[in-house]
């Protein structure tokens, strides 16, 4: 696998993050550069982790992971945005509906990079099937999720200022789209 084609992985892959990234920029009232940083090192480490993990099972466990890895995205994707909808819709003009700018919610971000690093995950499986060196790759593939993820926070910040409750259901409702989206492909509808 040549250069190209693994940065054309890398972006592909990077694309779920980046839309995540966007939705959390929606609701910094403030663009806070640390947190943007952050953001986008939880998405381009977990990015460049999953392949090496998969990489590490091969095929040992590629028959258990594939059928549900749709799944667990879709669930975990389901589940926070649609708490961000509902904080959107029923949180008051004085209080926030995303906490970002108070400090991040670890948890949350953690479980936001894990749902959309796990298509990395099969690649890593389909790594070790086509010999790829996976140091390269994997390092490739997290430094272009890392730039993607914080131009992503930039641009939703840009947006969000002005639209905050809105941007907050539009941004909960990106991410049960992007779990619908993941699901539909995972069972070829898409």
């Amino acid at each position: 696998m040549g250069i190209v084609e693994l940065f054309l992985v890398a972006a592909g892959l990077s694309m779920d993050a980046f839309a995540v990234s966007v939705c959390k920029g929606l609701c910094m009232r403030t663009l806070r550069w640390g947190q943007a940083v952050v953001i986008a090192a939880f998405f381009g480490l977990f990015q460049a982790l999953m392949p090496v993990a998969g990489w590490l099972l091969g095929t040992q466990f590629s028959q258990f992971v594939e059928p549900v890895d749709h799944w667990i995205a879709f669930v975990l994707l389901g589940l926070i945005g649609a708490k961000m909808v509902w904080d959107g819709l029923h949180g008051s003009d004085e209080g926030r509906a995303c906490p970002v700018d108070q400090r991040l919610d670890l948890g949350e971000l953690t479980l936001l990079a894990v749902a959309t690093s796990i298509d990395a995950l099969a690649v890593g499986i389909t790594f070790a099937f086509l010999g790829v060196d996976v140091a390269p790759a994997a390092a490739l593939i997290g430094v272009v999720t890392f730039f993607l993820s914080l131009a992503g926070v930039g641009i939703g910040h840009a947006f969000g200022r002005r639209f905050e409750r809105a941007a907050t259901v539009a941004g909960g409702t990106a991410l049960i789209l992007i779990g619908f989206k993941i699901l539909l492909e995972h069972l070829g509808v898409l």
